[in-house]
């Protein structure tokens, strides 16, 4: 492993490379690791540091399709991660999968007939909140729980998210190593709050204007828009957790084995 605070540690390939769509979704693993660092690259935000002495460089897409597929290649374009990692929330399409479950990806499916196939082997342990299996990559945020059931039916996937397949492509056309690791951050029990639809925008900032019209129209929207963000943030915590094994595994397995005289 490189020491961060040597003089020649190489601070623009990195090991381990992050797409999340919002900030929140990896700020929590990010407080877990050193001399982290922010930066702007064209369009998107970028952050790099280092975990254990492995390099981190994540980039905060924004959601969607489109923006995934442009952040991944700016992130594989400046810093050539060894591994490409899509990670952030995904919403339960299966009544068994709770707030907090991670799922990790072993293909991952659009609503275009678009299927990618991932060379996993991970065993599922459900007892631990541990899922393996499709993935389905949306064009838009599912936020009914009859949509849900709907999606899950028609393409047998465990979550959804809105960026996952983009991030696999580009880690495919560059021949770089890729992982989908998402948490749960809202299940099957209630429709997200309408207001999500306006308040958040694109790129995951928050749209003042349009939260405060929200309020006026329903007061009751702060208490479920409060509620959404306390699980957001537990999930992320929980994603976090998970990756602290994770990073190192991943790290481990592209070095060179060692040579034995």
């Amino acid at each position: 492993m490189s020491d961060p605070s040597s003089a020649s540690a190489d601070h623009t390939h990195a090991d381990i490379g992050i797409v999340c769509a919002l900030p929140i979704e990896i700020a929590a693993f990010l407080d877990r690791c050193q001399h982290v660092k922010k930066y702007t690259g064209g369009d998107f935000q970028f952050r790099g540091g280092f975990y254990d002495g492995i390099r981190i460089a994540v980039v905060e897409s924004g959601m969607g399709f489109a923006r995934a597929r442009r952040a991944t290649q700016a992130l594989v374009d400046g810093h050539a991660p060894r591994w490409l990692l899509s990670c952030g929330f995904a919403g339960a399409l299966r009544p068994d999968i709770p707030i907090g479950s991670i799922v990790v990806a072993d293909s991952i499916v659009d609503q275009h007939e678009q299927n990618l196939q991932i060379d996993l082997h991970m065993p599922a342990d459900p007892a631990r909140g541990l899922f393996v299996g499709r993935l389905l990559t949306a064009d838009e945020l599912v936020r009914t729980v009859a949509l849900k059931k709907q999606l899950a039916e028609q393409y047998a996937a465990l979550a959804v998210d809105l960026e996952s397949l983009a991030v696999a492509q580009v880690a495919r056309e560059n021949k770089t190593r890729f992982l989908a690791v998402r948490v749960i951050s809202d299940d099957l029990s209630a429709d997200l709050p309408p207001e999500i639809l306006s308040v958040v925008g694109a790129t995951g900032s928050v749209r003042f204007g349009a939260a405060i019209g929200a309020l006026w129209k329903r007061p009751s929207a702060a208490k479920d828009m409060w509620h959404m963000r306390e699980q957001a943030q537990s999930a992320a915590t929980r994603l976090a957790t998970f990756l602290d094994g994770v990073v190192v595994q991943l790290h481990s397995a592209t070095q060179p084995a060692a040579v034995t005289q």
